[in-house]
């Protein structure tokens, strides 16, 4: 077993062979240490350059920005589609930039409830983001159904992570429709392996879901056996608080009727004819509902730039470095309070690290007064992010010194949870 070197030479050593090395400075981070970017990633030099451009296309076009803006307004949510597909393995026309993350869930969700006879079983697991479970039960009630009756929860059997074990057998015991997973849980940063779980639906006809909220930018995935996906991109994306959304629908469902119809899913040939018969486009798109926000999406343009600069592959690599040096050094540096509570494991690992620590909210705002950008996730997790295009192994070597330094003086005993100090 090799023994760590945890002297700041080191860290500095390993930045010095970094590929991704140079990326960073194409990001404004403020002084201190970011390492929330699992929550809101930075504004890049790239996003900022694209949503300036359309900011003066508004200006100098006004409305014949969405035919003549580079591209055309009218075919953004497309556009962008296509330049995530790859980062989802989907063909170009399975993806559309569209909505926020919790109204692509209804739809998507909704959807393909109304593809179901008889009274819809849904399956979900207990350690999801609140969002996805609340918008599941709103589609179930709106249908007549109660979620008590008509839901299938995996509970964890550690608090931290979900056994795929446990939903392939969930699947096998009960009589499942549809199923809504999170790709990363985010609290501990489990990679769900969704490969495994899709096989196990199709095996049993139910029809398969992920919420990539925590993974897609950093996680290359492949959903072709996947009938529907949900994501945001303002996290690992970087494309700014309240950026558009992402859907992909497997192609073997076009021509479903969306559940939330709007005109901007209308077929794009015939759509500024006004018709009163609703005629969903015969891709992805057709799942986008109102006006496609400009504002809001140019962002993503300049940074799916920077994603596709640097290759989602190479991403995942560093990403996957930089959690294992954390880890590492909490396990070397930290005593025994500190726990990593993220899998160990390359394959069973997304893009951040949970510290846990039974005084984790007062750690957290101790390192929010020394600068250090993290989130705390209750009921004991400081959560960390060293996201790969913008973090150096030096910002981990840094943190871990400075939530070392909190630990033994007992410094964070002075700020109550609120992160006053007291």
């Amino acid at each position: 077993m090799t023994t760590l070197d945890a002297t700041r030479e080191e860290a500095i050593a390993r930045d010095e062979r970094d590929p991704l090395d140079g990326f960073a400075e194409r990001f404004h981070t403020a002084d201190g240490l970011y390492l929330d970017g699992n929550s809101l990633g930075p504004l890049s030099t790239d996003a900022e350059r694209t949503l300036q451009r359309v900011i003066e296309e508004w200006r100098e076009e006004g409305i014949h920005g969405w035919t003549d803006g580079e591209p055309p307004w009218f075919r953004y949510g497309e556009h962008l589609g296509d330049r995530l597909a790859p980062l989802v393995g989907a063909d170009e026309t399975e993806v559309v930039a569209a909505n926020s993350t919790t109204v692509n869930i209804h739809t998507l969700v909704g959807t393909f409830l109304d593809t179901i006879d008889g009274r819809p079983t849904v399956l979900i697991d207990g350690l999801n983001f609140p969002t996805d479970g609340y918008a599941v039960r709103a589609q179930l009630r709106q249908r007549g159904f109660d979620p008590d009756d008509r839901l299938v929860v995996v509970e964890s059997s550690d608090g931290r992570t979900i056994d795929e074990g446990d939903v392939v057998a969930a699947l096998e015991e009960n009589d499942v429709d549809l199923l809504l997973l999170p790709s990363v849980l985010y609290r501990s940063g489990q990679l769900l392996d969704i490969e495994c779980i899709a096989t196990a639906a199709a095996d049993h006809g139910v029809l398969c879901g992920f919420d990539l909220a925590h993974s897609i930018g950093v996680v290359p995935h492949d959903l072709s056996d996947v009938d529907f996906a949900v994501w945001c991109s303002y996290k690992y994306l970087n494309a700014g608080p309240g950026a558009i959304a992402g859907c992909y629908v497997n192609e073997r469902h076009f021509g479903t009727q969306p559940a939330l119809a709007g005109w901007w899913g209308h077929e794009k040939a015939t759509q500024f004819e006004m018709r009163s018969t609703y005629t969903p486009a015969e891709t992805a798109g057709a799942w986008q509902i109102g006006t496609v926000p400009m504002l809001s999406a140019a962002p993503l343009e300049g940074a799916l730039d920077i994603t596709t600069e640097a290759g989602i592959d190479a991403i995942r690599e560093k990403s996957l470095t930089l959690s294992e040096y954390l880890m590492a050094l909490v396990d070397d540096r930290l005593d025994d309070e500190f726990t990593v509570g993220t899998p160990r494991e390359r394959s069973q690992r997304g893009g951040h690290v949970a510290v846990e620590h039974p005084a984790a909210e007062r750690i957290v705002a101790a390192l929010a007064a020394r600068d250090v950008v993290v989130d705390f996730r209750p009921p004991n997790v400081v959560r960390v992010c060293p996201a790969p295009l913008y973090t150096s192994h030096l910002d981990v070597w840094e943190f871990v010194t400075t939530l070392s330094t909190i630990a033994e003086s007992g410094d964070h005993e002075r700020f109550d949870p609120s992160g006053e100090v007291t």
